[in-house]
């Protein structure tokens, strides 16, 4: 038979001092506990109300004879009691239920107070039988409904439900037995909407159904138990003690026993203990009072006590009231003190199943087993320990297992360790790290594809990626890491893999062509520069379709429209650092596919700067070896010459001079580039086509020009003045000046070149002879005879000039002195109209008349309202005035006279035009200016 352990996890508490007050002086025929206090009945009477410290803190006379049972309600203040209530003249039955309101008092007298009596009810009746009480049983359903259950010692159950208080009350009756045998114990029991009642006498264990209309009864069991030996757990299982054993008992039946031998004298139920005082069968007088710890399979705790008249618990303990009205209060020790108490004996497996029996927090079970698994290893059982310390992953630092089995070099059990540890997801990457080298020291590759390959699809992997991989690689273990970079969908590590350790580069590449869109953009970008230097046109290939892919790869749907989102060409340039021939074709095709990128003027910077450098040579560790994109150029790179680079540069220059036209055409504002880096580019280069063409289309002439002046070619440099000094299509003709200034500081002999420029200086007059004689003076190679002709063209041209100028004069002198002449007579000599017609309306002049100095006269009558200037003149004059007010407004606007000396061949004519109106000289002196 299994011999169960005992232990001291519970003491007693109050050192034997406590005892009931002896203000209750009676007999004690019932207690019940409940709401922080302890009521005890007497068989005076009486029920007396005991606090914590064992004092009285009230008593009242519930009944005029013995208290026989007494329950105190839990979810009201409510006191429920059975009693003797004797009156010589009824004929009724003296036994009575009263209901005790205890938050209520009614005053008796001025010496004592009495809780107010909520109802008084009679039990037994003319339909219900008197009978002896040997059981009772309170239920609260929903208050203010209770259910009460009367167990009588003739085989019946008397209950009664309602609202007592109210006396809207029901009765009815069970019977168990028909030979008269005592209800010893009633239990309640519900199971969803229906209410059980449990019924034992000696001979069985019953249960009721009171759902049912009439209850039905159904027997568990043909042996029952005597009084004070029935309980109920938390569970509401019936618990029933008999000398042999302790029966458990749901509704469907007995369930299971546990073999304690004695006599039951009182069963009781507390935390998850069982309670019993087992009689000792060579005295009465001396009992033992035992703790079970079903769950565990121990004895808590087992004290020798003396008779027992009643178990009940409260406040935390168990007490029990003895037959001198001692009680002994028995408390459990704290967790700690039992748990240091088994520590001590080596129990730790006792303890174990303690901790998780009492449901303590996961931090204790886990230092339990911390210590079981410590007390282990001291013994050199590693497995086992490790099987501890396994339990307490989630509680308990790793890094202090690992070191333990690091030190031992126990690499299997700590290969165990870092799997579990995994498997919760509480690793971290130095966990990882160290169980990927665990596997790979052991070499067990099952394992290690277990761990990596072998997880269930979809979901987080319980491992940090990177670390895996890292580790795989440095272990040389390719294959795995590339699983995990696949599977986990870290591209770029995959890629990395196949690239750095592996040179799989068309694998590499096809792998790209697979992934999405912007994650091959990315990994193309990361890992461009390997791929090109050993897969160079199969790169541009991918990374043209990338940039140029059908609409039917869209990004995303908006209004029903496909929406395409591409990179840009320029994401990728760095790639192509070492290799600019490649980017130089990864444009061209570019652009030949794609007419309005976002990103045009970019490219087009681009290829302009690759197509007009010198040279596209760049050094690289695969041209140093010998081999370009797999193919051997060892010899054809010591045999290439300055011809061949010529040649490709001259290619290159008439592509970039093609593209600065296509970009920049006669219909286009501004070009698709920009002018000035490709203005700097051209320069830096010697790039003479480019530059005359950008000068041109910014009307840069002079520019222009000086870069024929530059090569010296006066054949282009004429040419050129032709076409650019044309001021009918936009041209500059000053540009024949700079050009006769360049030859008259040339310092050689160009008097061909000089003879026809003065054709073009002379035809547009551009500029005076004095000039012209002043600037090709400072050549020393040229002579008088290269001017000769134009000298004597220009004076003869002059002296005609001269001579117009001089009949001018002499008409204009003749025109101011017969003006000076007609004034002086207008003042000095007195005027004779001899008009004798109306100049409006031809008829007779008569008075009154209006004679002007004009030589002009009119009727007053047709003058009107205007007589003081005359009709025939005032147009003329007005026209006059208004030419006068036009050129003083001219005289205020700067701009126009800039124009028209700008736009004028002879500039001084211009100034002297002006001054001969008198603008120029009408100036206006501020007041404040005055000496």
């Amino acid at each position: 038979m299994y011999q169960w352990r005992k232990f001291e996890f519970f003491e007693e508490k109050s050192g034997g001092k406590a005892a009931i007050p002896a203000e209750i002086a009676g007999g004690i025929q019932c207690c019940s506990s409940g709401r922080g206090k302890i009521a005890v009945g007497c068989d005076d009477g009486t029920v007396g109300l005991i606090d914590r410290s064992f004092k009285l803190s009230s008593a009242f006379q519930a009944h005029s004879s013995a208290v026989l049972f007494l329950q105190q309600l839990k979810q009201k203040n409510i006191l429920v009691t059975v009693g003797d209530d004797k009156q010589p003249t009824s004929q009724q039955s003296s036994i009575c239920l009263k209901v005790f309101d205890l938050d209520k008092v009614q005053e008796e007298g001025s010496s004592s107070s009495t809780p107010f009596c909520v109802q008084i009810l009679r039990i037994f009746t003319t339909q219900f039988q008197e009978a002896k009480i040997t059981s009772f049983l309170v239920l609260e359903e929903a208050p203010p409904i209770i259910q009460i259950a009367i167990g009588l010692d003739s085989g019946s159950i008397y209950c009664i439900k309602g609202d007592i208080a109210r006396e809207r009350i029901t009765r009815f009756k069970l019977q168990i037995e028909s030979d008269n045998v005592a209800v010893t114990g009633l239990g309640f029991r519900a199971e969803g909407r229906s209410l059980l009642l449990f019924a034992v006498t000696p001979s069985s264990v019953n249960v009721f159904n009171l759902s049912d209309q009439p209850p039905r009864r159904q027997i568990l069991d043909q042996i029952g138990c005597e009084a004070n030996a029935v309980t109920m757990n938390d569970r509401q299982d019936l618990i029933v003690g008999r000398p042999e054993a302790v029966y458990f008992y749901e509704t469907d039946g007995r369930g299971p026993c546990w073999a304690f031998d004695g006599e039951k004298k009182f069963l009781g139920w507390f935390r998850g203990y069982l309670l019993s005082v087992i009689g000792d069968q060579r005295s009465n007088s001396k009992n033992t009072f035992n703790i079970y710890d079903l769950k565990n399979r121990l004895i808590a705790n087992s004290m020798a006590v003396g008779q027992v008249s009643h178990m009940l618990c409260e406040w935390g303990y168990i007490l029990l009231l003895m037959a001198d009205k001692k009680v002994l209060c028995i408390g459990e020790k704290d967790m700690e003190s039992k748990l240091d108490m088994l520590f001590k004996k080596n129990l730790y497996t006792v303890a174990i199943n303690l901790v998780q029996s009492q449901q303590a927090d996961a931090a204790a079970t886990a230092e339990v087993l911390r210590k079981y698994g410590d007390h282990l290893y001291s013994k050199q059982e590693y497995d086992e320990a490790m099987s501890q310390y396994i339990h307490t992953i989630g509680h308990l630092e790793p890094s202090y297992v690992i070191q333990k089995f690091l030190d031992a070099q126990r690499i299997y059990n700590l290969t165990n360790y870092l799997e579990k540890l995994h498997d919760q997801g509480l690793a971290s990457k130095d966990h990882t790290t160290l169980l990927l080298n665990c596997y790979t020291k052991l070499k067990d590759v099952d394992k290690l594809n277990q761990f990596i390959k072998d997880e269930d699809g979809g979901g987080d992997h319980k491992f940090d990626v990177e670390t895996a991989i890292r580790v795989c690689r440095a272990a040389g273990y390719h294959e795995h890491a590339m699983f995990v970079a696949k599977k986990s969908g870290r591209h770029e590590l995959y890629l990395k893999i196949l690239l750095e350790d592996l040179g799989r580069y068309d694998e590499a590449l096809q792998y790209i062509s697979s992934l999405e869109p912007n994650q091959a953009g990315m990994t193309v970008k990361e890992y461009g520069k390997i791929l090109v230097e050993h897969r160079a046109a199969q790169t541009v290939d991918i990374l043209l379709e990338l940039c140029t892919r059908d609409a039917g790869l869209s990004d995303g749907v908006a209004n029903g429209r496909s929406i395409v989102i591409l990179p840009s060409p320029m994401d990728f340039v760095n790639i192509f650092v070492h290799y600019p021939q490649y980017l130089m074709e990864f444009l061209e095709k570019y652009i030949n596919k794609v007419n309005d990128s976002p990103a045009q003027e970019e490219i087009h910077n681009t290829l302009l700067e690759l197509y007009l450098s010198n040279d596209l040579s760049f050094p690289s560790t695969s041209q140093e070896n010998g081999f370009v994109n797999g193919y051997s150029n060892g010899d054809s790179t010591r045999e290439s010459n300055g011809t061949k680079k010529d040649t490709n540069r001259i290619e290159r220059q008439r592509k970039g001079l093609n593209l600065l036209k296509s970009a920049w055409t006669h219909d286009m504002e501004h070009p698709v580039y920009d002018v000035d880096l490709t203005l700097i580019l051209c320069e830096m280069n010697g790039f003479k086509d480019g530059l005359l063409f950008l000068y041109e289309k910014m009307k840069l002439y002079k520019e222009v020009i000086g870069c024929y002046m530059q090569t010296h070619d006066h054949e282009g440099l004429i040419a050129c003045c032709k076409k650019l000094s044309d001021s009918s299509q936009g041209g500059d003709p000053s540009l024949w000046g700079d050009l006769l200034k360049y030859f008259g500081e040339l310092g050689e002999d160009c008097s061909k070149e000089v003879k026809e420029v003065l054709t073009y200086v002379e035809k547009d007059d551009i500029l005076p002879p004095i000039v012209v004689l002043q600037t090709l003076s400072k050549n020393p190679c040229l002579t008088l005879s290269v001017v000769k002709d134009y000298i004597a063209r220009k004076l003869e041209q002059e002296s005609k000039l001269i001579e117009e100028d001089r009949n001018a004069i002499d008409k204009y002198k003749e025109e101011t002195d017969l003006m000076r002449r007609e004034t002086d007579d207008l003042k000095t000599n007195a005027k004779i109209f001899q008009l004798s017609k109306c100049t409006a309306c031809t008829f007779t002049l008569d008075l009154p008349a209006v004679h002007f100095m004009c030589m002009h006269s009119f009727h007053l009558r047709c003058l009107g309202d205007n007589e003081k200037e005359c009709p025939e003149c005032a147009p003329e004059y007005r026209a006059i005035l208004e030419d006068k007010q036009r050129l003083e407004q001219n005289a205020r606007d700067h701009d126009l006279f800039f124009r028209q000396l700008k736009g004028s061949k002879d500039g001084f004519s211009v100034i002297a035009e002006y001054f001969s109106k008198g603008i120029v000289s009408k100036t206006a002196v501020p007041p404040g200016d005055n000496v």
